[in-house]
């Protein structure tokens, strides 16, 4: 059977692709020949000003926008039917990358809510997501799964076990569905990355200082970049060899 690594006239859902890391993976795979179908939850502006920002298509490259609430189980089907109705299919990729994060260190501190909600949107959400993905994919043979992961999923990171445990949750999730999938054509991955700037987590170096996420403590002295982030999920997108992985994006940091 031939190797189909082409991506363009592909159709890639981006959820959060309001903010830093999913505005670069948008960009990055448009700029590659793919369709994109982006969700924001509260953010239109910003979605509305990255679709004006890519440049005019000369391959008809078909762009949606959708308003979704990750949290909502019927959220994420409507999601579904929209793309369906827009783009005549679901989605050939899905950058499961719309999270959670209040940032909260210590146990205590954490409320039963603020776990429960960050689990419902980190772990919960991409099971839905990929769940409602798989059948399309697994009826042409083909499909990309990438989940936006964390360092946080190996232990470390700079915020509480609640957000940890969601995470490690995730990449544990990558790792069977890459084995129950293979044999579909579907490979499943996660991008895990840590300190980058640009976003609604760390919007720069200065709000890292002093805490174990300072640029001082990163062996390669900076913070990373959405593009860096992109540059990796659009690899995977073109490597169907790659499967089960978790790639860890932390600028050398443990």
């Amino acid at each position: 059977m031939p190797v189909d690594n082409d991506i363009r006239g592909r159709l890639a859902l981006i959820t959060g692709a309001s903010g830093g890391i999913g505005a670069g993976c948008a960009r990055d795979l448009y700029s590659q020949g793919c369709h994109l179908a982006l969700t924001y939850s509260k953010n239109k502006a910003n979605v509305d000003s990255l679709i004006a920002d890519l440049p005019a298509s000369t391959a008809g490259q078909r762009i949606s926008s959708h308003q979704v609430d990750m949290a909502s189980t019927e959220d994420i089907e409507r999601l579904y039917k929209e793309i369906e109705a827009q783009h005549g299919h679901g989605p050939d990729i899905v950058i499961a990358n719309a999270g959670h994060g209040k940032r909260i260190p210590q146990i205590q501190d954490i409320s039963y809510e603020e776990f429960d909600y960050t689990v419902l949107i980190n772990l919960r959400a991409p099971f839905v997501l990929a769940k409602l993905a798989v059948p399309h994919m697994a009826q042409q043979k083909w499909g990309r799964i990438i989940m936006m992961g964390s360092i946080a999923g190996y232990g470390g990171g700079i915020n509480g076990c609640h957000y940890a445990a969601s995470k490690a949750g995730l990449m544990g999730m990558v790792k069977n569905l890459a084995q129950k999938l293979a044999k579909d054509g579907i490979t499943v991955n996660d991008v895990a990355p840590a300190m980058i700037g640009e976003t609604g987590m760390i919007p720069d170096a200065r709000s890292v200082e002093g805490s174990p996420g300072d640029v001082k403590n990163i062996p390669v002295g900076r913070l990373g970049t959405p593009q860096e982030c992109a540059n990796i999920v659009t690899t995977i997108c073109k490597t169907g060899y790659l499967t089960g992985q978790s790639i860890l994006l932390s600028g050398g940091l443990k």
